[in-house]
């Protein structure tokens, strides 16, 4: 936590120099603190070649780029030095890496976001990233087929994790297999679009708040796809590839669901309201670019929570309640109707009632 408090201040203030650096990087130093009592640095040593590797770095660094080098391996010995152990954030994005040693970020123990994405990465060692207290790791932009969700398993005692698997050729992800060794990895973001997955995966170990599915050929949504995942509340479906199917009550196992994006999916048609069922917080609906649409006014019997509903490009649906025009009975209750309209005019309208 402490490192996560730095890493903010680099973004908030502080008096920003140049300092004295390796040949050909540069390393901006930021000072804090009453009188500049302390600093961090920012090291970027991009677009060098791979002769740069090991690379001195300050003791105070916090950030290293060492992106477009032609990097083809990184182990532990690239990664040593009395700066790298107050490494926060490190970026080996655009090279030519095909492998990585299971022991590479061993000496990272402040590490916080690694991003490792366009590379030709075909697979993870395991335990690769459980010395680090990781945060956010992208490996999008790879080669990777098969991936077992264990591998994200971090030295987090409890920080949300986020991970961005998009754009590899992933058409398998094996379950997180319990170990007394191996906790469960505290994923609450993944990001799996285009792939190649067929099948909702196997998620219900993880902490999930956010799931992008976009782009992969998943032929059917059906009762139990989300198995264990009550606690999504952002759910992104785009642009599925094939014929894709909403089976009824296939999202019955997410009832914390808030927001819900089936855009893009021309080839989705209308199977009825209850495919809907079980979504009681679903509050956004992005229908654009499909052919879900008229809109029947029984599906807010399914989405009792449903505000609004996107439906093609600036018409947005909203939830309207039709007050009438006499005061109703007190048994009575008031109708409850979707309205659709251009988006400017829908925010011209003001209150959503009738």
């Amino acid at each position: 936590m402490l490192w996560s408090l730095l890493l903010l201040l680099l973004t908030v203030g502080g008096a920003q120099t140049t300092r004295s650096c390796f040949p050909g990087c540069q390393c901006e130093e930021e000072t804090f603190g009453l009188f500049d009592s302390f600093s961090l640095t920012r090291v970027d040593c991009s677009g060098l070649g791979p002769h740069i590797v090991p690379v001195p770095i300050p003791l105070d660094t916090a950030h290293l780029d060492l992106s477009s080098n032609r990097l083809e391996t990184v182990n532990e010995s690239v990664l040593a030095g009395p700066g790298y152990t107050t490494l926060v954030g490190l970026d080996l994005s655009h090279n030519l890496l095909t492998s990585i040693s299971p022991t590479a970020f061993s000496r990272l123990r402040y590490l916080e976001s690694l991003d490792l994405s366009h590379n030709g990465l075909a697979s993870l060692p395991a335990k690769v990233f459980t010395s680090s207290p990781l945060s956010d790791v992208t490996l999008s932009h790879n080669q990777l087929r098969e991936i077992s969700i264990s591998a994200f398993t971090t030295h987090s005692q409890g920080r949300a994790l986020h991970v961005d698997l998009s754009h590899n050729l992933i058409h398998r992800l094996l379950p997180h297999q319990a170990q007394a060794s191996l906790p469960a990895p505290t994923i609450q973001g993944l990001n799996l679009a285009w792939n190649r997955l067929r099948a909702v995966p196997d998620l219900r170990d993880l902490p999930l708040r956010y799931l992008c599915l976009d782009g992969n050929p998943l032929s059917t949504i059906s009762p139990g796809a989300f198995t264990g995942l009550a606690g999504l509340t952002h759910l992104s479906l785009a642009s599925l590839q094939g014929v894709p199917q909403l089976e009824p009550h296939g999202f019955r196992e997410l009832p914390g669901l808030q927001v819900l994006d089936l855009s893009g999916n021309p080839k989705l048609k209308w199977v009825g309201p209850e495919v809907f069922s079980g979504l009681g917080s679903l509050q956004e609906l992005d229908l654009s670019g499909t052919n879900l649409v008229p809109l029947p006014e029984m599906l807010l019997r399914h989405l009792p929570a449903l505000q609004s509903v996107s439906v093609g490009q600036d018409v947005r649906c909203r939830r309207l309640v039709r007050e009438g025009a006499y005061p109703r009975q007190p048994s009575s209750s008031p109708k409850v109707i979707l309205y659709c309209g251009d988006t400017q005019e829908s925010a011209a309208r003001g209150p959503n009632i009738l």
